[in-house]
């Protein structure tokens, strides 16, 4: 498998009335063809804008400060709107949370998917209908040629995301970034659409950049998971080493707040404190306020991120050879 998207020491900022927001601070990953890679952190991380970034789906007063975007062995960090215009839907795509701030309310869905694909590939109005509704029959809708010619308010909600979804897959992008997709759907539906998506993207290559805050979720679908905190990327590895051998005290955190341990436990556990401001923000570690193991260290240093494997990276000093060893709490061992 070929890496099909990289980001390398990406900074982005906004400028606003109270100054500059460094909403993401040198941050970088890699993915790989077929691979699914989530995102978590707490709201207001810089999950999402840095997901939009990569399509360059942002307002005007966002500026890129450092780093590079590679798609498919091309450099697109300062690529105009217009040659984006010609990569969005043909090599990368986009999922968002609620599909009817994506579907037009006024028009068919079925017309909708097929103008996707009248966009990046050269085929006939007859052809382009014809694989609108394989994809809709691919995306399990029942009576795709019924449904083809309904406006969005006429389909649930689950339906309307199986059509974004379609529309998002109708010219067979290379990467998939998916922000938070089955968040305003309920349970069973969610588990649908989150199979439909690991199904049809591992048997077509796709690679998924899948952003959540319900770990659940990630846990399920996930190859690799990264924890974003305060625009920064503090751990990365495989799902199974962040869910089962996390180093992050801010992971551990995040795994702790899970409603399955608390119904197991008895107690809920949450993160102390809150995320800090990103106007001016220090050079030290950014978790330390909330960290009940920082050292003095993290109030005068950033840590890099350290090895633990081949895999697994983690942006804490407790890594640190010189650092007293520390058990991750106990609630983690009795996690689902």
């Amino acid at each position: 498998m070929g890496t099909v998207l990289e980001v390398t020491n990406y900074s982005l900022s906004f400028d606003t009335p109270e100054g500059e927001v460094q909403a993401v601070r040198n941050t970088g990953f890699s993915l790989e063809e077929g691979e699914i890679l989530a995102i978590v952190g707490e709201s207001g991380c810089g999950k999402s804008v840095l997901c939009k970034s990569l399509l360059k789906l942002l307002p005007k007063n966002a500026a890129v400060k450092s780093g590079q975007i590679t798609l498919c062995g091309e450099d697109i960090t300062t690529y105009s709107d217009r040659r984006m215009r010609a990569l969005r839907g043909k090599e990368i795509a986009m999922v968002f949370q609620d599909p009817m701030t994506t579907l037009n309310p006024t028009i068919p869905v079925g017309k909708q998917i097929t103008e996707a694909i009248l966009r990046h590939e050269k085929v006939s109005k007859k052809a382009a209908r014809e694989q609108a509704l394989e994809l809709l029959r691919l995306m399990g809708i029942d009576h795709p040629e019924e449904r083809f010619g309904m406006q969005p308010h006429l389909l649930s909600g689950g339906m309307r995301q199986r059509c974004v979804l379609a529309a998002a897959l109708a010219s067979h992008p290379k990467v998939l970034v998916a922000d938070e997709p089955t968040t305003a759907l309920d349970v069973t539906v969610q588990a649908k659409i989150l199979d439909l998506i690991l199904s049809v993207c591992k048997k077509n290559g796709i690679a998924v950049l899948f952003v959540s805050h319900d770990l659940s979720v990630v846990a399920r679908i996930a190859d690799r998971v990264a924890v974003m905190y305060a625009g920064k990327i503090v751990e990365i590895g495989t799902a199974e080493e962040i869910f089962y051998d996390p180093r992050h005290p801010y992971t551990w955190g995040l795994l702790g707040a899970q409603p399955a341990l608390a119904v197991e436990t008895g107690k809920l556990h949450s993160i102390p404190g809150i995320p800090p401001s990103l106007l001016n923000p220090p050079d030290y570690d950014l978790f330390a306020e909330r960290n009940e193991y920082a050292m003095a260290i993290d109030y005068e240093e950033m840590p890099p991120l350290l090895q633990v494997t081949s895999t697994h990276f983690a942006a804490t000093w407790l890594l640190h050879l010189q650092a007293p060893h520390i058990e991750p709490p106990a609630f983690l061992n009795r996690r689902p």
